[in-house]
């Protein structure tokens, strides 16, 4: 009787504000590479267009928000917020929907609102940009807005066709670097194509340690990522595949870039947590539970190198 009591006395779970429902602390990964691949053109072209900058920061922005939210829409619709026992901070998803499904109408109109807004800034650029570089950013949108709602959604369904992995890494690696490189009127030279793959590979490494904390929801949702697909041990050995590939990647583009040294800084954070995480990792991948504090961990390591890159590149650009 006392605990029925108190269970009536419970307090509601507090309805969630706009910064969860667009999962806005999560958009640092678009901010990384339009930041990167600005300060990149600008080192090779010479000249700052701050209009070009923004309306790619914006659009770039407007997409990401319509990614978020249409995963959450379509992860509930499709029954993996159901099942899902292991949703935490840093994979899962907000959840929104499982605690509060009135909100379904709001959600579709913040995914829309950021298709809008991308929308917007892409006629920005569209008259600032002569051709090729117009025709390219409006590919890249068309691609992007895509990405923002079949990652998930039918009929695509990316995530459950064993695509979702290279889509992330693209979206977040070549499409944003490039699309900001092109809004300040630069192409392809050698700097900027090995500029393109870096922070797509941070943001992945992110996703593939939450398939390992997600796997027994997706399986009974019927989301084949690479870790339902070929298991925990394929998917860790494949994460530190990527953080290697990051780790040469950088190094690269650092031999490229007139000043060398700055963007090695952004390995420093490798040093410190890479060692600790790939220790969880390799130890407890088949573990959900026990993988969450590693990706804890491994989201410090983007958002250490993500702030550390930025900073590099913008010290080659003022010591160059």
């Amino acid at each position: 009787m006392q605990s029925a009591t108190s269970a009536e006395k419970a307090p509601a779970p507090e309805r969630p504000g706009l910064v969860r429902m667009i999962r806005a602390p999560f958009l640092s990964s678009i901010l990384s590479p339009m930041l990167a691949g600005t300060l990149v053109a600008v080192t090779l072209g010479g000249r700052f267009d701050a209009v070009g900058c923004a309306l790619a920061v914006v659009m770039g922005v407007g997409l990401h928000i319509a990614t978020n939210v249409y995963n959450d829409i379509y992860d509930h619709l499709q029954g993996t917020d159901q099942v899902n026992a292991n949703r935490n901070e840093f994979s899962g998803g907000s959840g929104v929907l499982q605690q509060f499904p009135d909100l379904m109408p709001r959600m579709f109109l913040l995914a829309r609102g950021g298709l809008v807004l991308g929308l917007a800034a892409a006629i920005g650029l569209h008259v600032l940009l002569p051709s090729p570089l117009r025709e390219t950013m409006w590919a890249l949108f068309a691609l992007g807005a895509f990405f923002s709602k079949y990652y998930t959604a039918a009929p695509p369904m990316l995530a459950s066709r064993g695509v979702g992995e290279v889509s992330v890494w693209f979206a977040f690696g070549p499409m944003a670097v490039l699309l900001a490189v092109v809004s300040q009127g630069v192409w392809l030279e050698p700097a900027v194509l090995a500029a393109l793959p870096v922070t797509g590979l941070s943001t992945l490494s992110i996703l593939l340690l939450g398939q390992l904390i997600d796997l027994p929801a997706d399986r009974e949702a019927g989301k084949l990522g690479i870790a339902a697909r070929a298991g925990t041990r394929v998917t860790a050995y494949v994460y530190l595949l990527v953080q290697l590939a990051l780790m040469v990647n950088v190094a690269v583009l650092a031999y490229l870039l007139p000043v060398q040294w700055p963007p090695l800084i952004a390995l420093l954070p490798y040093l410190a947590l890479l060692p600790g995480i790939w220790k969880g990792v390799s130890k407890h991948h088949g573990d959900p539970q026990e993988i969450i504090p590693a990706a804890g961990r491994n989201v410090q390591l983007h958002l250490g190198f993500s702030l550390l890159f930025v900073v590099g590149l913008a010290l080659v650009l003022i010591l160059g």
